[in-house]
C-alpha cells in the first residue's frame, strides 16, 4: 500500500532526522577536470568520444553569473553550454536513417593560424501524436536541504508543467526520500491530473537524505510497471546531497550502471545552491543512460519539461559515439573543445559493449575541434626529429581534412549502426563571417566557456567583447530569447571577471 505523501515527507521524518539548511558554508561539489590538450596528428590521428546532450552546466553557470560571481571552473562543461542551444541543423530524411550531419571549417577567432571544425549531429523528431507512452517514476528528494524555495517548491512547480504534457496512455508513479524512502503514489494515468497535482502539493521537506535507498525504490517501481512498448524512465529531482545510507558516489554509480541493463532510462534534474553535488548528479546521469539538467528558474523547467520534452524523454538512439580521423597531410594538430568527461579509447568505438551517451527525439549534438593546418606557424608541438614526413594518402584523399564516423544503436538492439562522411575543402570558408549562423553562434558559446575556464589556448586578443560581438552577429530568429539572454550572460561574465581581478590577494571569490 502506498504511504501518504504527508506521512512520509512531512513532520514525522523531519523530527527524526533534523538537518539544517546549507547556510553560508559552500559545500558544492564538482569533478576536477583538466582541459583537453593539443594532440599531434602524426602520433594520435584519431579522436573518439561519447556524445553528451546534457545542459546542466549552462543553467548552473547562469545561476552564478546572475549572482554577480564567476562560476567554479570545473562547473563549466563547454559541451553542455554549446548543446544548450538549437542550431536548426537540417533534419534527417527518415526514421530509418535517424541522423544528419552538418560540418563547417573556418578560421579560429582566438587562435591566429588555426581553424575551427564545427560538427553538428541532428536526430529525427517525432510528432506528439506518434510519441510512445511514458512509464515514468518520479523520485523526489524531500530532505531538509530541499526546503528553500529554489529546491522542493521549484521542483513541484516544475513537475506541474510536466503533468500538463501527459495523456491517458502515460503512467506516473511518485516516490520520495528523506531519512527513509517510500512510495507516495501508485501508477496513475496522466489523464488523472487532479490526483497527480494533489500528490505533488502534499510534499513537504524535512529530514536527512537517504538518496541511495530512494534510487533502489524508484528502479524497483519502474521495473514493476515495465512495458516494452512504453518509455520506461526514472526522473530524480534533488540537490544531490546524499548523506544517509548508500552515499558513496562509486557505489551509486555502479548501482545505476547495473540498472540501465533493465531498459529503464534515467533523468536527473538538479536544484539548489550551496550544497549542490554536481559531481554526483553527473555520475548518475552518465551511468544510467540518462540526461542531466539543472533547474534554476521556472522558465528553465519549461524549456526542459515542455519545449524540449521529446529530446529529454524519448530516446531514439543509445550508445552514440563520434570518431574523427585527421588527415596528416592537411592537419598537424587538433584539440577537442569540451567533452573531457566523455573521452573514449579508439578501440571503444567499434566495441558495442562500451557504454556511451543516448540521444532523444529531435535533439542535436554539437562538437568543435580546433585544428592547426600543416605549415601553420601556430603549431605548438614540434615534430619528432626521427619521424617520417607525412605523405598524402593515395586515392584522392589530399582534399580531406578528416573523416567523420558516427556509431549508434537503435533502442532495443544490441548491434550498432554506422554513419560516416569525409570532411573536405568544400566544408571550409576562408573567413568566419562567411560561416553558417550555427557555426558562428556555437563558436561564440565555445569562446564564452573557454574564457570562463581560463583556457590557456586562447589568444589574449580574444575577449568578452569578442564573444558578445560574435553572438550578436549570429543571434538569428531567437524565438524564445535564449540567444539574447546569452549575450547578457557574457556581459555579466565580463563584469564578474573584472571584479575578480580587482580583489586583493586572499580575498574570497566565486571560485
Amino acid at each position: 500500500m502506498a504511504q501518504s505523501p504527508q506521512g512520509l515527507a512531512g513532520g514525522a521524518v523531519a523530527q527524526s532526522f533534523p538537518q539544517p539548511s546549507p547556510g553560508d558554508v559552500d559545500r558544492e561539489k564538482y569533478e576536477d577536470v583538466e582541459i583537453n590538450r593539443v594532440k599531434l596528428v602524426a602520433d594520435e590521428p584519431v579522436s573518439t568520444f561519447s556524445i553528451d546532450v546534457d545542459t546542466a552546466a549552462y543553467a548552473n553557470v547562469r545561476r552564478f553569473l546572475n549572482q554577480g560571481v564567476a562560476p567554479p571552473r570545473d562547473a563549466v562543461r563547454i559541451e553542455e553550454l554549446i548543446n544548450y542551444f538549437d542550431y536548426d541543423y537540417a533534419p534527417p530524411g527518415s526514421k530509418t536513417a535517424p541522423f544528419s550531419t552538418t560540418v563547417q571549417l573556418a578560421p579560429s577567432p582566438w587562435g591566429p593560424g588555426r581553424q575551427l571544425m564545427h560538427i553538428g549531429i541532428q536526430g529525427y523528431d517525432i510528432v506528439r501524436a506518434d510519441r510512445p507512452p511514458l512509464n515514468l517514476t518520479l523520485l523526489i528528494d524531500v530532505s531538509g536541504s530541499m526546503a528553500p524555495d529554489n529546491r522542493l517548491p521549484l521542483a513541484v512547480r516544475s513537475l506541474k508543467l510536466l503533468v500538463n504534457e501527459l495523456d491517458a496512455d502515460d503512467r506516473v508513479s511518485i516516490a520520495v526520500y528523506a531519512g527513509a524512502a517510500g512510495a507516495v503514489l501508485e501508477p496513475t494515468s496522466g489523464a488523472d491530473k487532479a490526483k497527480l497535482l494533489n500528490a505533488l502539493d502534499n510534499l513537504q521537506a524535512g529530514g536527512s537524505t537517504a538518496g541511495g535507498e530512494g534510487l533502489r525504490l524508484a528502479y524497483s517501481l519502474a521495473r514493476q510497471g515495465f512495458d516494452k512498448d512504453k518509455v520506461n524512465r526514472v526522473m530524480i529531482l534533488s540537490d544531490g546531497d546524499f548523506n544517509v545510507g548508500i552515499s558513496d558516489p562509486e557505489r551509486l554509480e555502479d548501482f545505476v550502471a547495473r540498472e540501465r541493463e533493465s531498459g529503464v532510462y534515467l533523468s536527473v534534474l538538479g536544484f539548489g545552491e550551496g550544497n549542490y553535488n554536481d559531481a554526483l548528479m553527473q555520475k548518475l546521469a552518465q551511468s544510467g543512460n540518462g540526461v542531466a539538467a539543472y533547474i534554476d528558474t521556472l522558465n528553465e523547467a519549461r524549456k526542459v519539461l515542455n519545449d524540449d520534452l521529446s529530446g529529454s524523454m524519448f530516446t531514439i538512439a543509445n550508445d552514440v559515439k563520434i570518431q574523427v580521423e585527421f588527415n596528416p597531410a592537411r592537419v598537424s594538430e587538433y584539440r577537442l573543445i569540451g567533452y573531457e568527461t566523455r573521452m573514449l579509447n579508439r578501440e571503444d568505438f567499434n566495441n558495442d559493449k562500451v557504454d556511451a551517451g543516448d540521444i532523444g527525439a529531435g535533439a542535436a549534438v554539437t562538437a568543435i575541434y580546433e585544428l592547426t593546418p600543416v605549415g601553420s606557424a601556430a603549431r605548438l608541438v614540434d615534430a619528432s626529429r626521427y619521424a617520417a614526413a607525412a605523405k598524402i594518402a593515395p586515392g584522392g584523399q589530399s582534399d580531406e581534412f578528416a573523416f567523420l564516423k558516427l556509431r549508434y544503436k537503435i533502442p532495443g538492439e544490441d548491434k550498432s549502426r554506422l554513419v560516416d562522411r569525409p570532411i573536405t575543402g568544400a566544408d571550409f570558408v576562408s573567413d568566419l563571417s562567411r560561416a553558417k549562423e550555427a557555426t558562428r553562434f556555437a563558436t561564440a558559446v565555445a569562446g564564452y566557456g573557454s574564457l570562463l575556464r581560463g583556457d590557456p589556448y586562447l589568444d589574449k586578443s580574444f575577449t568578452w567583447d569578442s564573444v558578445i560581438d560574435l553572438a550578436n552577429d549570429a543571434r538569428g530568429k531567437d524565438e524564445f530569447g535564449y540567444r539574447a539572454e546569452f549575450v547578457q550572460l557574457a556581459r555579466l561574465a565580463r563584469t564578474a571577471a573584472s571584479q575578480a581581478a580587482l580583489k586583493p590577494s586572499g580575498a574570497a571569490g566565486g571560485q
